[in-house]
């Protein structure tokens, strides 16, 4: 008001001194007597256009200030006044009031109508309860700098409250409730800095409150001072037309709770530092920039117009025990849940970049238009759930490179339309089922559904099962360099009637536990010498892959053999006769005929010495068997080498007949040379009659020879008919 005349005697007074001198005592209703030019009055106007104004300062103002029900069209202007009684405004309509450096034991203003604004500022005390229910402000709300600190009841009660314009209480402090219930603002309400004190109930209570402009709950950029709430803020159902800003702010919950925590809700957050359920936000909510809170920051089917930004936050349930890097004896897990969003849509994206979470973050059927970051966060829930998030949908990308997870990430259900990016991201100590205490797995992603691709490579390490059942990823599943499993869980990656495109296996180390390939389908299959030393071995029953990425050369008689040693090892050198035919087909899908033979003999070998394991007298027999048709026919997967028996035993039939004495002939009705090739041919020779086998009778060792070389003639040659019927048939 610089410029302006004063009515100072005596001097400024100190408003907030309890015993004010006696020049500055005014009696309370001379006030409105003052209106009156000819009484002495001080009316007068700050500009010609302007409403008038009546002004106070230095004044110890003792009595009622009555106003109410009244009609006053003037600004009432208050400068370094201390009011002895709380002044009553209770529906009254001003043109407008301003407390500057004052202090009021309270104010009644219920139903009060300004067409101005209402300012409590410049350090003005506030002792009592500042009441402004079903107020009408035709202006704004001005609490820059002010104090709010009744002794009891809420320090602001401004329930149903409507202003034009905007509140604006940066630099307040609040110790008390601040009570807004279905306010509704034309503009922003702005608590920079502020300092809501109410550490045993509710510090905020905005039920339903509708603000057209922005909701900044943040640090104040002037000062740097960060808006500090001690108590909960309760937000449900409130309507924010742009941006609700948290940057930078520090939650504390309340220690006190209006009611017991429900044994049969296993939803309720009974430490939540913010509720904000069924709200309504069209920009962005900003929970980042140093933003920290000690209990549950609780936003459940909420719908947010823009992104939700949580980077560099720190939401800590620990009580300070986290130091959030692995070490021994670390705490966890933890009863309350960090973050609760089940059901929320978020229109942009969440962006959760270096924050720093202890407890459990929910976000079961939350849906995400945009890109979900995690990079570089660390999420501790140790032995618990870090992350629940089943039916979790995102449109974009789920990032979380050099992401570290302390419990088990679950996305059973999650649909992720691009990638799923975890490169370089560690998962340690998962949580437990509680029903028999069994292993939970560090990242479960069942019957979940991935655009692109699933990148959990080098250095990716989880110790834990990864459970990726029935899940499919559309194009590349890439474990390159990554180290699976730990000495606890008998599975190291379940990834049972996955579909994808690329497998990528090549691990870094051996997977300590089990690999389940069970009913999987790939294109490609990329793995290497360690994978197949996973020490609880693989399973492979109807495992499918077209190709393998790097293809076995039709010359590389080497990599076969090796590759069929991978297959003995992983299977531990239990017989499964899937896993060789599928490499098989493989291979003969690719034109390698000669290598799937090589295979297959080994599955016919394999078949074999499983089954004399499982006998006992008669596993000589077997095994003798098995030697026969692996040496002779290859188990009829080598004809030729039947017919190379064949010509060797007809040589050697040749020159055993040959050298015995002419037999006698059983028939002399036809007469025939004797031929001792076309003899042991027609023995050899099953089907094609030459017309000697039956001409000539032998006796002694010869006749045992020839029976042999029946039994002889009768397998060889069956075994190469099979073979030619085979290779013109290109099915089997």
């Amino acid at each position: 008001m610089a410029g302006r005349e004063t009515d100072e005697v005596g001097g400024v007074l100190d408003p907030h001194s309890p015993d004010p001198p006696e020049w500055a005592v005014m009696q309370a209703p001379d006030v409105v007597r003052r209106v009156d030019p000819e009484n002495g009055g001080v009316l007068r106007r700050r500009r010609p256009t302007t409403v008038p104004v009546v002004s106070v300062s230095d004044r110890y103002l003792v009595g009622p200030l009555d106003l109410r029900a009244v009609e006053f069209p003037y600004l009432l202007e208050f400068v370094r006044c201390r009011f002895e009684q709380p002044p009553d405004m209770r529906q009254a309509r001003l043109a407008g009031v301003e407390f500057r450096n004052c202090w009021l034991p309270g104010l009644q203003g219920r139903n009060l109508r300004s067409d101005n604004d209402l300012q409590f500022v410049g350090g003005t005390v506030i002792a009592g309860s500042l009441d402004l229910t079903d107020g009408e402000i035709h202006g704004t709300l001005v609490l820059t700098g002010a104090t709010l600190a009744p002794t009891k009841g809420p320090a602001l009660h401004g329930d149903r409250l409507h202003l034009a314009g905007a509140l604006l209480a940066s630099s307040l402090v609040a110790r008390g409730e601040v009570r807004i219930p279905g306010l509704r603002s034309g503009g922003n309400l702005n608590f920079a800095g502020a300092h809501l004190d109410n550490p045993r109930g509710i510090a905020m209570n905005g039920n339903g409150l509708q603000v057209g402009g922005n909701l900044h709950l943040t640090a104040d950029p002037r000062t740097g001072a960060r808006f500090r709430c001690d108590g909960q803020l309760f937000l449900p159902s409130a309507r924010v037309d742009s941006d609700f800003s948290l940057r930078g702010a520090q939650l504390t919950p309340r220690t006190e709770h209006s009611r017991p925590v429900p044994p049969d809700d296993p939803f309720f957050d009974p430490n939540a530092t913010l509720v904000a359920d069924r709200s309504r936000v069209d920009g962005n909510v900003n929970l980042d920039r140093d933003f920290s809170s000690t209990g549950t920051v609780r936003i459940v089917n909420a719908h947010i117009g823009g992104s939700l930004r949580l980077s560099h936050s720190r939401v800590d349930l620990s009580g300070g025990r986290e130091a959030f890097v692995e070490q021994a004896g670390a705490p966890g897990p933890y009863a309350d849940r960090a973050l609760h969003l089940d059901g929320t849509e978020v229109r942009g994206g969440i962006d959760a970049r270096d924050a720093r979470v202890a407890g459990q973050i929910r976000l079961v059927d939350v849906k995400v238009q945009g890109s979900v970051l995690f990079d570089r966060a660390v999420l501790s829930n140790r032995h618990g759930d870090a992350v629940e998030g089943r039916r979790f949908s995102v449109g974009g990308n789920l990032d979380g490179r050099s992401l570290l997870v302390f419990g088990s990430v679950l996305l059973p259900g999650a649909k992720v339309g691009a990638n799923l990016d975890l490169r370089g991201s560690r998962f340690v100590a998962p949580g437990s089922y509680a029903r028999d205490s069994s292993p939970k797995p560090s990242l479960d992603l069942r019957v979940s559904h991935i655009g692109r691709d699933l990148i959990c490579a080098e250095p990716f390490a989880a110790h834990g099962e990864i459970r990726m059942r029935r899940a499919e990823i559309l194009r590349e599943t890439n474990f390159h360099g990554a180290e699976l499993g730990n000495d606890h869980d008998p599975v190291a990656l379940n990834a049972f009637g996955i579909q994808t495109q690329e497998l990528r296996l090549d691990v870094a180390t051996a997977p300590r536990g089990r690999i389940d390939l069970r009913h999987a389908r790939c294109a490609f299959l990329t793995d290497n010498e360690t994978l197949w030393r996973a020490r609880g071995g693989i399973e492979l029953e109807d495992f499918r892959y077209d190709a393998l990425t790097v293809p076995v050369e039709l010359d590389d008689d080497a990599e076969i053999e090796r590759r069929l040693h991978w297959l003995r090892e992983g299977m531990r050198d239990v017989y499964r006769p899937g896993p060789y035919d599928q490499f098989a087909h493989m291979l003969r899908a690719a034109g390698n005929e000669e290598h799937a033979a090589t295979v297959l003999v080994e599955k016919q070998r394999c078949r074999y010495n499983a089954l004399a394991d499982g006998a006992r007298l008669a596993a000589p027999g077997i095994r003798l068997w098995s030697w026969l048709q692996r040496w002779m026919v290859g188990y009829g997967y080598r004809p030729t080498r039947a017919l190379a028996w064949l010509f060797g035993f007809l040589i050697a039939g040749t020159l055993w007949f040959s050298l015995i004495p002419t037999p006698h002939e059983s028939n002399t009705d036809d007469h025939l040379v004797w031929n001792p090739v076309l003899y042991t041919l027609d023995l050899l020779v099953p089907i094609v009659d030459f017309g000697h086998k039956n001409k000539w009778t032998v006796d002694g060792p010869s006749q045992w020879i020839s029976a042999v070389f029946i039994a002889l003639g009768w397998i060889l040659a069956t075994t190469v008919a099979a073979g030619v019927t085979r290779m013109l048939r290109r099915t089997s």
